[in-house]
């Protein structure tokens, strides 16, 4: 009996670089893997639904939810996630010393849907006391005009938020002073070109996360993989079968991390990098699977609801399928 044929999008990530290279195929799957920047891979896939199974940021997917036919079912796989006080820039001739200077000011968010502008928006009002409602946002292109929202957004009336110019971009608003300070997940341009005029809030941005993850013990998630649903109700067995694959992808990075014969990655100091993140964040520190991660996801999902992205706040086990949530015992 032949194995099925899936297409898998995602980027060259070093934990997924096993399933691109085709070192590790899923029980019972041959599989097409596309390697593609997370924007094209997004697009492409809640717009058009292209793909077998992608990489999908999670904010937008659990949007997806709301939708009639929830087009989307997901894994506890999560290939991206990030501390996101680094990624909050502000103009420098805007007055903001502290995040509370925020309250008031012109923010810009490549989408107002993006996972990482919600984590940066929940952690400002959890940990800063920055509400939600208390700026205006404006939406569009980072880098090139014509950015839109992947789903269509229903928002309640208290959240201000308005699209930019046809022809304009965030990070060049940002260097211009049009905005105050931007959300996003890529560094603007005009952080290393706008001549001093953009610079980070939080400068010592390592340590303040370090401090964030010490308080919450969370490593926020921006991204799971998702596979259509018309593809997983056909073969409802291919989650468990994705799911192990990609376990085992990540085990070879953890592994390679270890190696001090030769570096892996080009980073002078990798290993006592490494040594340091298993000091704060424990062996696993980048956990796959539903049980470790539960607190991180029903924080973002609480975001998503606050910020008005859910009618209803969603419950971590409903992203999932939900044989991915357990798994046997012998």
């Amino acid at each position: 009996m032949s194995n099925l044929r899936l297409s898998l999008a995602c980027w060259n990530y070093d934990r997924t670089r096993g399933l691109l290279e085709g070192r590790i195929q899923p029980d019972g799957i041959d599989l097409t893997y596309l390697n593609m920047p997370v924007e094209e891979t997004f697009f492409r896939m809640l717009r058009h639904r292209e793909f077998d199974v992608g990489e999908m940021s999670l904010s937008p997917y659990a949007v997806s939810l709301s939708k009639p036919d929830k087009p989307f079912v997901a894994i506890p796989v999560f290939p991206s996630r990030f501390f996101r006080h680094s990624c909050i820039y502000v103009n420098a001739d805007a007055g903001i010393r502290e995040p509370r200077d925020l309250i008031g000011k012109r923010i810009g968010n490549p989408e107002y849907q993006m996972t990482a502008p919600v984590w940066i928006r929940g952690i400002l009002q959890d940990e800063y006391g920055v509400p939600v409602d208390g700026v205006t946002y404006f939406t569009g292109g980072e880098e090139e005009p014509g950015r839109p929202e992947k789903l269509e957004l229903d928002l309640p009336p208290n959240i201000k938020v308005r699209p930019i110019g046809e022809k304009d971009t965030l990070a060049a608003m940002l260097r211009d002073g049009s905005i105050d300070g931007f959300y996003t997940a890529r560094m603007p341009s005009t952080y290393r070109t706008g001549g001093g005029k953009v610079r980070r809030l939080f400068e010592n941005s390592m340590e303040v996360e370090q401090a964030y993850y010490r308080k919450t013990r969370i490593f926020p998630i921006m991204h799971t993989v998702a596979i259509r649903r018309s593809v997983y109700e056909k073969h409802p067995w291919i989650a468990m079968s994705l799911y192990k694959a990609f376990v085992q992808a990540q085990r070879e990075t953890y592994d390679d991390l270890d190696v001090t014969a030769a570096l892996k990655a080009m980073l002078p100091w990798l290993t006592r990098h490494v040594e340091d993140a298993r000091a704060l964040m424990g062996e696993d520190f980048w956990p796959y699977g539903f049980a470790p991660n539960r607190e991180a996801l029903a924080t973002l999902l609480r975001y998503h609801h606050e910020q008005g992205l859910s009618k209803r706040p969603l419950t971590p086990e409903e992203l999932f399928a939900p044989e991915t949530l357990e798994s046997f015992k012998i």
